[in-house]
């Protein structure tokens, strides 16, 4: 018999049970369609992070000075000696990274470094015009760190070079704390203002010279009505009002080319610096990439989905049980067919071609209702986590493939029963 009839006659089988069929595909709908969802869930949750971080630079090593470990401490317990530190201590000016040590690494790692992003916090405060208030970072940063930050201008310009090396108290705000101030969307008006930060009891004088769009991210990070955002100065501007010598901590950006490796680039840093912290006894310097963090985040994403579709694999087995007990009832149920065919030639193999395409159609069909439930539900999570939706095509065959072979492994055995049965007593079955 044909294959197009086989499909044909499980179909006719299937509408004719309408009811039974769809209890029968219940397990493989649940199972196929739990990890969809799971799978399209963690991709959008992982995938959004990722295109976060690539913003943010996932690529960027950020060097810092930190706290060495002390000397090991043992366990009374379990006799197991663990390193830790005693009493938390943080660099002092005397500690940090100098403009020579800086100089020197770029010259070293000129060619595996694209730029060295330099910053100083200057701390939080508050800037008001006419009444109205909005809440600020103010951080002041060379030219290499605006180029990490890829801010997108809404009005005005960039802080120039002639700015960046005369130190001036130029600024960039966000759109939204323009917004705040002006309490409207005419940005070009802050645009030249002169805008007085107040900290504490500290006061900093700014001069507008662009407004920068604020990247909304998400459920990364959220947001409020009162948000905190950064103003952006010169760093020689932000030294002036710190009088800080040194960096605590840095960013590199490295180079695009594909052969530069981040892990052994991380490595080579480490060893540079060790050359000038080998003898600080308290401190030194450690280097960490988001690019390592996004790594670690989608392994754990990665076994946490494959867990739960072991879980939900279980659906499958038991839907996998169900096709074989409907298979078997549906042969009882046709004996007397299934000797009629037997008797007029069919063979064996046609008899059990025929019911193992019926469990496979059987099984594709709630696999796809499966794929098509898990798909939406999974887009819908995604939607109520703001995580850009991204389905996992590959479950998706993988899925549909799976289910294909549920209905070949489970209904194997009713069909060869069928295929093995005596014409004669097919015959005379009541």
């Amino acid at each position: 018999m044909l294959l197009g009839e086989n499909i044909s006659m499980a179909l006719a089988s299937i509408l004719a049970n309408k009811m039974r069929a769809l209890l029968t595909m219940l397990g493989i709908i649940i199972g196929i369609g739990s990890v969809i969802a799971i799978r399209t869930v963690g991709n959008s949750v992982t995938e959004t992070f990722s295109e976060s971080m690539s913003s943010m630079g996932a690529t960027n090593i950020s060097v810092g000075v930190t706290q060495r470990e002390t000397e090991a401490v043992k366990s009374e317990e379990s006799g197991l000696e663990f390193r830790g530190r005693r009493d938390r201590k943080y660099p002092e000016e005397k500690d940090y990274i100098t403009d020579e040590m800086i100089d020197e690494f770029r010259n070293e790692f000129d060619k595996e470094i694209d730029y060295i992003l330099l910053n100083e916090s200057i701390g939080s405060g508050v800037i008001s015009v006419g009444g109205n208030n909005a809440y600020v970072s103010m951080v002041g940063g060379d030219e290499g760190y605006f180029k990490g930050q890829n801010l997108e201008l809404v009005a005005g310009r960039e802080i120039g070079d002639k700015a960046q090396k005369g130190g001036k108290a130029v600024c960039l705000i966000s759109d939204y704390a323009a917004k705040k101030l002006m309490g409207s969307e005419d940005y070009e008006a802050v645009i030249g203002r002169k805008l007085q930060s107040v900290s504490g009891r500290k006061f900093y004088d700014f001069t507008v010279v662009g407004v920068y769009k604020l990247e909304d991210m998400g459920m990364l990070f959220g947001g409020n009505e009162d948000r905190e955002t950064t103003l952006y100065t010169t760093l020689g501007c932000a030294k002036s009002h710190t009088h800080v010598k040194g960096y605590p901590n840095f960013t590199v950006s490295k180079v695009t080319d594909t052969s530069v490796d981040s892990y052994e680039l991380r490595s080579r840093i480490q060893i540079f610096f060790d050359r000038y912290y080998h003898t600080n006894r308290e401190f030194e310097v450690s280097t960490s990439s988001m690019e390592s963090l996004l790594d670690e985040l989608t392994k754990t994403m990665d076994k946490i989905s494959l867990a739960i579709s072991i879980i939900a694999g279980i659906a499958l087995l038991v839907g996998g049980i169900g096709v074989m007990n409907i298979m078997l009832v549906s042969i009882s149920e046709r004996t007397r067919e299934i000797g009629t065919r037997k008797a007029l030639g069919a063979t064996n193999g046609s008899i059990r071609l025929q019911f193992i395409i019926e469990a496979m159609v059987l099984c594709l069909i709630g696999g796809l209702i499966g794929v098509i439930l898990g798909v939406s539900g999974g887009l819908f999570a995604a939607k109520l986590m703001e995580a850009n939706a991204h389905p996992s095509i590959s479950s998706i065959i993988e899925s549909v493939a799976f289910s294909m072979g549920i209905g070949l492994f489970f209904g194997y055995y009713p069909a060869n029963k069928a295929a093995l049965m005596n014409p004669i007593d097919a015959l005379t079955y009541e």
